[in-house]
């Protein structure tokens, strides 16, 4: 009999040593939650949705409306190689572009992707690399009403997608955008 109460004390003792393992185990998921957060205030990984009324629906997208794909791009971390479901497509074109934000601090650039119809006044003809412009697009904080530069123009179908990051975290929804050439079939 003290021999069963002694197992079953060291039993418990030991369970709830490893109650107590899992809480500090948890303590780095909460700093990656931490660190999530803060990339969040520079960059809304998920959206309402709600898109340009203009933006023209694409008739014949490479990847259709509720269909997946991998994404092969990283603009942001745990991006690369992550699962996304199409959201929506839409025929415009897609430009990387230089600005510094609007709220202050270091100068973005390259950034991908701002869309033709998310450039205040730009029209409908493809804007030449070095353009200078406003943005309306509020991806980012300090972007909208940013002044910035075209580095590059691509007319292609861009994608709303929703994907789970490879880096563990929430479920970002109705991400904009991807383009055709950065999701693959496999």
């Amino acid at each position: 009999m003290k021999k069963q109460l002694l197992f079953l004390s060291a039993a418990i003792v030991i369970g709830l040593s490893g109650c107590g393992n899992n809480t500090s185990n948890e303590s780095p998921n909460n700093n990656n939650e931490t660190e999530h957060e803060n990339m969040d205030m520079n960059m809304n990984h998920s959206s309402s949705g709600e898109v340009p009324e203009n933006l023209k629906v694409a008739e014949n997208p490479t990847y259709k409306v509720g269909s997946e794909a991998i994404i092969k791009t990283d603009h942001m971390e745990g991006m690369d190689g992550a699962m996304a479901t199409i959201v929506g497509a839409y025929d415009t074109t897609a430009y990387a572009i230089s600005y510094t934000p609007v709220t202050g601090g270091e100068r973005v650039t390259n950034h991908k992707w701002v869309i033709q119809e998310e450039i205040k006044d730009a029209g409908d003809k493809t804007l030449e690399k070095g353009t200078e412009v406003t943005i309306e697009a509020d991806h980012m904080e300090g972007m909208k009403g940013a002044k910035a530069e075209t580095d590059s123009a691509e007319k292609t179908t861009v994608y709303m997608i929703d994907y789970t990051p490879t880096t563990g975290g929430e479920k970002v929804t109705n991400h904009k955008w991807v383009t055709d050439s950065e999701l693959s079939a496999e």
